[in-house]
């Protein structure tokens, strides 16, 4: 590890814990009298950029592979070695294409107008799941070429202003325009409800019904940005059954999640002859330093341990034209889409075609404005010559109505297959596949699932005991913090509780101890939670240690904006999400935290641990000590659970599901679910408080 990465660590630590020295050089009684309720003691935070400075490290270290990948490229055969490497890679994330079903397409409706005409049309991308989407048509004899336009997140999908203006730019100058409705916007809505007369997502339009829906997908090992791209890949397929299109031109473009679509479209589809994405194309890395979360599909599994960037969906198009559209004042980094631009520019310049890769930076903020719109439709002139226009002609925005495919407006309303009910649907038919699990095999199970290390380190962790900060109110009178160092830059806060103020190491020898592995935090729940204080009382000879494992408790992290926690596109979803890119679950991480744990615990000669857990550190508890058994022999004893996660086939089967991206791990049920590890857990007890 780097050195100037544990200087970073050193220098957030010790900035936190000297914002600690103030509260440590009070008194416990003078704690009391400032205020005699544990709740409002202040909190605990002293390690709160630790998960951001240890994402940085990885997908810098990710970053670089697929930097000097390219690098190292010096001859023609090494570029299209290169592109076929990269394709198969995106192969690896997006996982197979689903079978090519009927379309089922219907023209609902037309839209006349003086130079072309809006067909309303709806066509099944999988069965039963119909898109909804608008063809815009010349009026000009012989065939034409086509784009097909994806949307950003706007709430009405096809209909927002800027999506209905390239489109119709498209088809004034001479284009086939397809541009279709995303999952979860404008004409479908996949947690539709009604409330008030108005029609509504339970979860709201866009980027949040696409986080549910993709975050619980993930249990049944699918991925959401393979079900957007395939409406991308079926909406082409449409395109070319419609005797009106030129088969030889075929482009897409789109902006924000759109430009996403764009891009992944590029990387999973061969067809293209053109591609113009939008505000999006920057690093992953770019996006990690600045602490930006994006969508479930915005953020493809194993895309980072694959040495994968943005570019390299690009890349296996390549050396077929496309433009990158970015913004000056987008919040996807302009730095990133130049930077992609230059290493595109070299692969493509030894796949003889150096013009064929360009790059356009407009003034303004993100979305697809009329600058970017302009350099699309120039770009795309260029390749197919059936216009010379240099300015976007004048456009009429129609209403939502006038566009719609639906009697009603959305597609729900005819009750057709969502996302969620073919989710439940695969996590059924797992159950039946999935054979009873051995408890031999379950270990490699759990590894395989997480991606844990079979082994422990041959040494216990080293260890910080930090400074004292006085009487917290737990149920002994005094505590001791130990910042237990599970991999290099990264602590599980430990509190050892005590009777009589202890300052150093652990007592070493004493055979017995308590480890308590909290649900949100150790030190809020050891004031709060009367379930535990009365386990924890009455054992005055036994030490009681309480761990928070990364990302909760003193380690929560306070990026990606205010207090965002909680939220469903905050930093805990940031970490997690990464954590799939990584392929190092987030749940897997906080495992290794539990077992780093009882490793040190074990070292100072506590032979017999007894596990108490709650709520999400049942589940990471759980799975360690599943995991221990064979990486520590039998130092668990017995484990007591409160609110423990009945299974992840009950998540994978509830649409309203109330669970954090962190604790929902990749294909999980197509190799064991949790009753499985509650099976082997020794003296297990279950309760809930």
């Amino acid at each position: 590890m780097p050195f100037h990465f544990h200087r970073r660590a050193f220098a957030q630590t010790l900035a936190g814990s000297l914002s600690a020295l103030a509260l440590a050089d009070l008194s416990n009684s003078e704690l009391l009298a400032q205020d005699s309720s544990a709740q409002t003691l202040p909190a605990l935070d002293r390690f709160p950029r630790m998960m951001q400075e240890f994402l940085v490290e990885r997908v810098t270290a990710a970053h670089d592979r697929s930097v000097e990948a390219k690098e190292r490229l010096q001859t023609r055969s090494d570029a299209e070695r290169y592109v076929q490497s990269v394709r198969e890679k995106i192969a690896l994330c997006f996982g197979p294409h689903p079978e090519k079903t009927d379309l089922n397409a219907r023209v609902t409706g037309v839209i006349e107008r003086d130079q072309y005409r809006i067909e309303k049309v709806i066509f099944d991308s999988r069965p039963n799941f119909p898109v909804t989407a608008n063809l815009y048509l010349p009026k000009r004899p012989g065939k034409v070429p086509a784009v097909v336009g994806t949307c950003g997140h706007s709430d009405n999908g096809k209909a927002a202003g800027a999506y209905q203006s390239f489109a119709q730019g498209l088809a004034l100058q001479g284009y086939a325009c397809l541009i279709y409705d995303p999952i979860g916007q404008g004409e479908r809505l996949q947690y539709m409800v009604s409330k008030d007369g108005q029609v509504k997502s339970k979860y709201g339009v866009g980027v949040r019904e696409h986080i549910h829906a993709g975050n619980q997908q993930f249990l049944v090992g699918d991925f959401f940005g393979m079900w957007r791209a395939w409406d991308g890949i079926r909406a082409l397929d449409y395109l070319l059954t419609r005797e009106e299109v030129d088969p030889q031109h075929v482009g897409v473009t789109g902006n924000s999640g759109g430009g996403t679509m764009t891009t992944w479209l590029c990387g999973v589809e061969s067809r293209w002859t053109m591609a113009a994405p939008a505000c999006f194309v920057t690093t992953f890395l770019h996006n990690a330093e600045n602490e930006l979360p994006a969508d479930t599909e915005q953020c493809p599994p194993h895309a980072l341990a694959l040495g994968l960037e943005h570019e390299d969906f690009l890349a296996a198009m390549a050396p077929k034209p496309i433009v990158i559209l970015t913004k000056e004042r987008d919040y996807f980094d302009v730095r990133g889409g130049e930077e992609a631009f230059k290493r595109l520019k070299r692969l493509y310049t030894l796949l003889g075609k150096p013009d064929n890769i360009a790059l356009h930076t407009g003034p303004t903020d993100h979305g697809y404005s009329i600058e970017n719109r302009e350099a699309m439709y120039g770009w795309f002139n260029r390749i197919t010559g059936v216009s010379d226009a240099e300015r976007e002609p004048e456009i009429v925005i129609e209403t939502d109505e006038t566009l719609q495919c639906t009697p009603s407006g959305q597609v729900a309303t005819a009750q057709p297959a969502t996302v969620f009910s073919m989710t439940r649907d695969k996590a059924l038919l797992l159950q039946k596949q999935r054979a009873q699990v051995d408890s031999g095999q379950l270990p490699k199970l759990i590894q395989q699932v997480l991606n844990v290390a079979p082994n422990l380190p041959n040494e216990p962790p080293d260890y910080r005991i930090l400074r004292n900060i006085g009487n917290r109110q737990y149920p002994r009178r005094s505590s001791t913090t130990y910042a237990v160092e599970t991999e290099p830059g990264v602590f599980a806060l430990s509190y050892m509780l005590t009777d009589a103020p202890h300052y150093s190491r652990p007592p070493q020898d004493v055979r017995t101890a308590v480890l308590y592995v909290s649900h949100r935090s150790s030190d809020q729940e050891l004031r709060d939670e009367d379930w535990l204080r009365k386990l924890i009382t009455g054992r005055p000879e036994t030490p009681v240690f309480a761990c928070d494992v990364r990302g909760i408790g003193e380690s929560r992290p306070n990026t990606c904006g205010f207090n965002s926690f909680d939220d469903p596109y905050g930093c805990d979803y940031f970490y997690a999400i990464h954590g799939l890119m990584l392929d190092r679950s987030y749940l897997g991480q906080k495992t290794w935290d539990v077992l780093r744990v009882l490793q040190w615990m074990k070292s100072f000669g506590h032979e017999q641990i007894e596990i108490i857990a709650s709520g999400w550190g049942a589940i990471s508890a759980s799975l360690a000590v599943v995991l221990s058994q064979s990486m520590l022999g039998d130092c668990v004893s017995s484990v007591t659970l409160n609110r423990a996660l009945e299974s992840f086939h009950s998540l994978a089967i509830d649409e309203d599901y109330d669970m954090p991206l962190a604790y929902l791990p990749l294909d999980v049920l197509s190799h064991f679910d949790m009753p499985d590890c509650y099976a082997a857990l020794p003296k297990l007890t279950q309760i809930e408080s």
